[in-house]
């Protein structure tokens, strides 16, 4: 609102609440309501004759003050004859000049005297509120003032009154050195941001026409006065009552020049340099009356400001620059190119874009249309707020005026740009240059080869007992179940399968592939398991994916088999406790995501944990799968711990508390044969309408035996897994067990011809994954399971720890340790997260060659792993037979001990509060899934968000590129989305420059894209300032690129929320960077003259 004036001073209370100028009231506090406020002003010399002052026209004359204000020396010419001195005036109450800020009185009267010879108009942002303190004021002031001196080299101000909501117009004109004067009409500009211009509409919608005669004729007559020459521009501001007030005149071609170019067809440029050379404008044909309106013009200016980030420029290198361009559109660039670097010391300004139309809103459709068309990579742009204004109802009807910006806060809700291939390219890049993003346990590369997809029928799979449980609920899916003649199979390929063999490292890509398969040709199976348990961590943690969103896509492919999870009791997904309502909201979404069995189990077979999740999966609508946990062997007699009469038991527990089916959850493949059928027929007889599951691993290679043995002691389901993906630590194979009961009456339905389908899939699929695949390590099962009892998924972990802590060789040892550690805690039930706590003693026992009996008489002077301790404290709950005595007295000594359920009391979390923060973190929309991902898993999701920030979703990759990365010269296809697929050819990788970074080259699409790549090993020899990391708090970030001109606190000072801690300046911007808490600072990183980078620390708060 550059001028602004006030014509009800008394009525309303303003005051500063943003310094973006060197701008600042003054007055005394009663005075404040008259809204003055200040603006640099240093002027071009004016060549007038005499020492004239410029006098007001008639439409003026409300003004107490009028003038003409300069902005270069080349660009106007006032005559020789006349001399004239800037006058400044201020209306209200203001200061005396003993009270000002001493840099204030410099200005004195405003009649300087000298020429200086740049000028601007820099004002504050106001809002409605109190008035503010003498300290406020000084402050503002002096930032004012400081940001004047530095931009322009003078930080005069002066004092203007206030003028509410008006409209800013401005009328271009142009004169010869002959006296001839004529105007181009006007231009509309009062779209603005902190009083800058940000669109220009020409001619301004629904201005009446004798407001634009007045403006016109004021205009040509303000010139003619001081015989002006060349172009220029007088400005206007037009209040809610059609009065105009003078402003200024820019005497040069501004910037927004183009949209009177566009609806008069005159070209300014070109007219001036002639009028320069001494041509008069009758010469070029230029008559007032020949000066006609054709159509609409709008421009909008495209510039390298974050609107997320109010506007603060954004710095960097340009990756990728496209325009969009067509008919009627055009384009005067500024920086704006592949490889052009945006410094902080320069204008923002990309490329003005102009489009020109029959009316406003055709013009406005064409400039829509053109910005959506661009892409601009590597720094960010006000492109998504500009759509934001074009698409606006008020913009659309031309009824803006200057604070049109402020109030439509719906402006700034952009959308973000996907930027995918971008992201994508950086994260081949950043593997190319670094290696694999996540960890690699051996040095085995992926194969080269894709695995076949086999055919799949045109048209949707057939019913399948998903389509059961929809229509009868889960009390009717179980009852089916149960009466269904033969054996059913679950397939775990997609969970545990490669969970036990591959480190759970499949990705949902290759999943994916061979779902429609597996939808079309085993719709008879019980269910496929596919979620839960690591999954949902090793997704965000290794995998850089979304678990819900595997859900969702594999629900989609696959919608008749219902879907299976592993849910771990009280701790959902997690390995730990956590609030009640976390759990049950966990299972609610699940089911809402597309989830259906929900198989429950404790790691303890602690009964409340186990309660607490049948609980919450029933209350969310799933079929409850109950799981026993199975240790022992209930066919040996001397094994008495984990009796017949055990297991019996805990089934009556879980039956009375309301499960659908029950399981035996066999997690090392301890279930002998002789063991299934005591075990299963002793449950069949107790409970006959009552579904049961039987899961197993084959680690000891019996499981095929064990599984056949269970389905004729009564069993209903048994766990199997593709051939490919079964066998050792896996489950039993699906074509041994197919083959095995055709034709009899457990004949599971299954055509086997299309298991060997699935397994030839699967085999290509798991060489891919040779990096993680635990023949690496193994070569076979082993029958010692039997004595070590280790767990199938956790053998194959403990089998890489062991060799990645030098331990390989002493295997055997690990393994007796593990038998001992679990004696030495009791004998435990083993399943996460109780098998990770023996295990993790187990190495601890093994890395200080210490034995049971050493490790016993010790316990009062180790260390113990922390999983070992808090599990003695009772953090996972209380294990059959209670803890182990004196073992847990001499460990814990006086720590605390937890009673009950450790659930129980923990306070609810407060996942509303928690969306918030996220969503302030993030800056985007946070799905009710994102925040169950937050509560279980906070600093993995946090990570995670971050990763995909930087590099994108990584789903549209091939699993070799994930890990590898393409070699050079390599042409690949990624398609992002169905019609939308990204040619690629990696083209080589640079030298390292002084940054340590790495230029990596590609060709996507036909065209050159060259990314920069930090080279982590390189960097850590090299020195840089430090990056302020997010998810610390009280680490404070450069919000922006830009010089630091003042610190205002030191190390040990006390600081409150939103006290100033230093003063930035970018783009001739200072930012004020505000404390977020209260604390104390601990170390400042910058000093003053520092040029720092986005995000570079600036200081630590405690």
């Amino acid at each position: 609102m550059s001028g602004v004036w006030s014509t009800s001073p008394s009525r309303r209370s303003w005051w500063p609440t943003e310094v973006r100028s060197p701008s600042v009231c003054s007055g005394p506090a009663q005075s404040w309501a008259s809204a003055l406020w200040l603006s640099t002003q240093s002027r071009t010399r004016a060549r007038c004759t005499g020492r004239k002052r410029m006098k007001p026209t008639s439409s003026a004359a409300a003004s107490p003050l009028c003038r003409p204000i300069c902005t270069s020396q080349t660009s106007s010419r006032w005559p020789r004859k006349t001399t004239w001195t800037p006058c400044t005036l201020a209306t209200g109450s203001c200061q005396s000049e003993q009270t000002l800020p001493k840099p204030a009185r410099m200005q004195g009267s405003g009649s300087s005297g000298r020429a200086q010879r740049w000028s601007a108009r820099w004002e504050i942002r106001w809002r409605p509120g109190p008035s503010p303190s003498l300290q406020e004021l000084e402050d503002n002031y002096t930032r004012a003032y400081s940001e004047a001196l530095a931009a322009f080299g003078n930080g005069a101000l002066f004092v203007e009154k206030f003028i509410e909501k008006p409209r800013h117009i401005e009328v271009q004109i142009l004169g010869d050195q002959y006296g001839n004067i004529l105007h181009l009409y006007e231009r509309d500009c009062s779209i603005q941001r902190r009083h800058q211009k940000v669109v220009e509409i020409a001619p301004a919608a629904h201005l009446d026409p004798q407001l634009r005669a007045r403006l016109t004729g004021d205009s040509v007559k303000l010139a003619k006065q001081v015989g002006y020459e060349n172009a220029g521009t007088v400005e206007f501001l037009v209040d809610k009552h059609g009065k105009h007030y003078f402003i200024e005149v820019n005497s040069r071609l501004q910037v927004e020049h183009t949209v009177t170019e566009e609806i008069t067809d005159v070209d300014l440029v070109h007219a001036q340099i002639h009028v320069a050379e001494g041509r008069s404008l009758p010469d070029l044909g230029l008559r007032q009356e020949n000066i006609r309106i054709n159509g609409c013009a709008i421009q909008c200016r495209v510039t390298t400001e974050d609107p997320a980030r109010s506007f603060q420029p954004d710095t960097g290198r340009i990756e990728v620059f496209r325009s969009g361009e067509g008919m009627g559109i055009r384009l005067d660039n500024a920086s704006a190119f592949q490889g052009a670097v945006i410094s902080p010391h320069y204008d923002s300004l990309l490329v003005k874009v102009i489009a020109h139309g029959k009316d406003h809103p055709t013009a406005a459709t064409k400039m829509s249309r053109a910005l959506a068309e661009f892409r601009v990579r590597g720094v960010k742009t006000n492109i998504p707020f500009l759509q934001n204004v074009l698409n606006n109802q008020q913009f659309l009807a031309g009824t803006v005026d200057t604070q049109f910006i402020d109030e439509n806060p719906e402006l700034f809700q952009l959308r973000p740009a996907q930027n995918r291939a971008q992201k994508l390219l950086h994260y081949l890049g950043h593997v190319m240059v670094n290696g694999p993003t996540t960890p690699i346990p051996v040095k085995a590369s992926p194969s080269p080869t894709d695995p076949i997809v086999p055919a799949v029928p045109i048209g949707p799979p057939p019913a399948g007992f998903r389509d059961i449980l929809l229509r009868e609920g889960p009390e009717g899916f179980a009852r089916a179940v149960r009466n269904h003649q033969g054996l059913l199979l679950m397939d775990t390929t997609f969970r545990d399968a490669h969970q036990s063999l591959l480190a759970t490292r499949v990705r949902t890509h290759d999943l994916k592939k061979i779902a429609p398969y597996v939808a079309h040709n085993f719709s008879n199976l019980f269910s496929i398991e596919n979620w839960g348990g690591a999954t949902f961590d090793v997704a965000m943690r290794f995998l850089y994916e979304c678990p819900w969103r595997r859900l969702q896509e594999l629900r989609e492919l696959i919608p008749n088999i219902p879907f299976q999870m592993l849910l771990r009791g009280a701790n959902a997904v997690g390995y730990t406790n956590y609030p009640d309502n976390v759990v049950f909201k966990f299972c609610e979404v699940a089911k809402e995501n597309g989830m259906d069995v929900f198989r429950v189990f404790d790691s303890l077979n602690y009964l409340p944990n186990l309660l607490l999740g049948m609980e919450a999966a029933g209350s969310a609508g799933g079929v409850v799968e109950a799981a026993i946990s199975y240790t022992g062997d209930v066919a040996d007699p001397s094994r008495t711990k984990y009796s017949l009469q055990y297991y019996m038991d805990l089934a009556e527990e879980l039956v009375r508390a309301g499960t659908h089916i029950l399981c035996i959850k066999d997690m090392a493949g301890l279930l002998k044969p002789l063991a299934c059928t005591m075990l299963v027929s002793s449950l069949r007889d107790r409970f006959p309408d009552l579904p049961l599951h039987i899961h197993t691993h084959d680690t000891s290679g019996a499981g095929v035996a064990a599984m056949l043995a269970s389905a004729q002691a009564g069993a209903d389901v048994v766990d199997v897994a593709s051939d490919a993906m079964s066998g050792m630590t896996s489950q039993p194979s699906m074509g041994a067990l197919v083959a095995c009961t055709r034709g009899t009456p457990l004949d599971t339905g299954v055509p086997l011809e299309r298991v060997f389908d699935y397994s030839e899939y699967w085999e290509g699929a798991r060489g891919l994954y040779a990096a993680f695949d635990c023949t690496a390590t193994m070569k076979s099962g082993n029958s010692d399971v039997y004595e070590n009892e280790i767990p199938g998924g956790q053998y194959t972990n403990l089998h890489f720890q062991a060799h990645s802590m030098g331990l390989g060789s002493k295997f055997k040892e690990v393994k007796k340790a593990y038998v001992e550690a679990n004696q030495m805690l009791g004998d435990l039930i083993k399943v996460t997260p109780s098998s990770k706590i023996v295990g993790d003693l187990a190495q601890f026992m093994v890395q200080n060659g210490l034995s049971r009996a050493e490790a016993e008489a010790q316990a009062e002077e180790l260390s113990f792993p922390r999983s070992v301790v808090e599990f003695l404290q009772g953090y996972i709950g209380i294990p059959h037979g209670g803890f182990p005595e004196p073992l847990r007295s001499k460990v814990l000594k006086d720590l605390p001990r937890v009673e009950g359920r450790p659930g129980a009391s923990l306070p609810p979390l407060d996942l509303q509060a928690l969306e918030k923060e996220l969503t302030e973190r993030h800056g985007e929309e946070v799905t009710p899934e994102d925040v169950l991902s937050a509560a279980i898993y906070p600093d993995v999701f946090a990570h995670f968000k971050d990763f995909t920030a930087t590099f994108g979703p990584l789903d549209s990759l091939n699993t070799r590129l994930f890990l590898q990365g393409p070699k050079i010269a390599e042409e690949f296809e990624v398609e992002l989305e169905r019609g939308k697929t990204l040619h690629i050819k990696a083209l080589a990788i640079s030298d390292l420059n002084r940054a340590g970074q790495r230029q990596v080259f590609f060709e996507l699409n036909g065209q050159l894209r060259c990314i920069l790549v930090k080279d982590t090993q390189a960097m850590k020899e090299m020195h840089f300032h430090p990056k302020a990391l997010k998810d610390v708090k009280g680490q404070i970030g450069a919000p922006m690129p830009g010089k630091v001109i003042d610190i205002k606190v030191a190390a040990g000072a006390k600081v409150a929320k939103g006290q100033p801690l230093c003063v930035l300046s970018a783009m001739k911007m200072e930012t004020v960077v505000t404390s977020p808490m209260e604390g104390t600072v601990r170390k400042v990183h910058v000093t003053t003259d520092m040029t720092l980078e986005g995000d570079d620390l600036i200081l630590e708060i405690e």
